[in-house]
């Protein structure tokens, strides 16, 4: 990803910040919201997430990026005997582990801040590593997915769940018109921070999908590394082992 984009054009802040401080801005209606853009398709692919992590049997699993809470909690179905969800917002943690206690899985599931760049992890510490729309978000990716691939254990798994780009017509061009007028306009409804969901849409134009973010898998060390499109290739599900 060559061209860093950031939330807030005029700050002076570093881009880890700036989205630190976006996400504690939508943090309150960010599940909400997060249905309406997507139109409720995001929580099928949550799902494939979960039957992809299922099939490996792990027993402890690093949920990065996790913000409210969603795959850290979808993700105990894999039987897991422990879940870690990290976010470096403070206000999606605090949303997220509301959830994690109604649905009392307070002794499964522990909500952690820390930065996916500096994870405070042991060496080998998870069968496997998942981040659901958040790899696009860290300020250096192959630092982000270097830690990552630290934190794994030999043969883990690591999945993530990422916006892409469709390359057919007219899905292409359809996608280009959503993100560029239309998810920006919702979220200036519904959200008082007007430049996140112009953000969240920048951002996801510009991140290396495909082929290009499997090659950067393999350059951290990756193997096994696939690309399954999700929904006419508006997202993709990536799945890699450590060897």
């Amino acid at each position: 990803m060559d061209k860093k984009v950031t939330p807030y054009k005029d700050s002076e802040l570093g881009k880890k910040d700036q989205v630190t401080q976006m996400f504690d801005n939508i943090s309150e209606n960010y599940d909400g919201l997060n249905r309406v853009i997507s139109f409720g398709i995001d929580i099928k692919w949550r799902k494939r997430v979960v039957a992809i992590l299922t099939a490996k049997e792990p027993s402890s699993i690093l949920d990065i990026a996790t913000g409210t809470g969603d795959l850290a909690i979808n993700l105990v179905e894999t039987g897991a005997e422990k879940i870690v969800g990290l976010d470096i917002s403070p206000g999606m943690l605090e949303v997220g582990k509301k959830k994690v206690a109604q649905k009392n899985l307070d002794q499964k599931i522990d909500m952690v801040i820390g930065d996916s760049e500096n994870l405070p992890f042991e060496d080998h510490s998870f069968d496997a590593v998942t981040v659901a729309f958040g790899v696009r978000n860290f300020e250096t990716l192959e630092k982000g997915l270097a830690e990552i691939y630290r934190v794994l254990a030999p043969n883990g798994t690591f999945v993530v769940l990422e916006t892409s780009v469709p390359t057919k017509t007219p899905f292409k061009q359809g996608y280009n018109t959503y993100t560029k007028y239309m998810l920006p306009a919702i979220g200036k409804l519904f959200s008082k921070d007007k430049a996140a969901y112009s953000y969240l849409s920048e951002s996801a134009s510009v991140f290396p999908h495909g082929d290009a973010f499997n090659n950067i898998l393999r350059k951290i060390g990756f193997i096994e590394v696939e690309n399954r499109p999700q929904t006419f290739g508006v997202a993709s599900i990536y799945v890699a082992t450590k060897k």
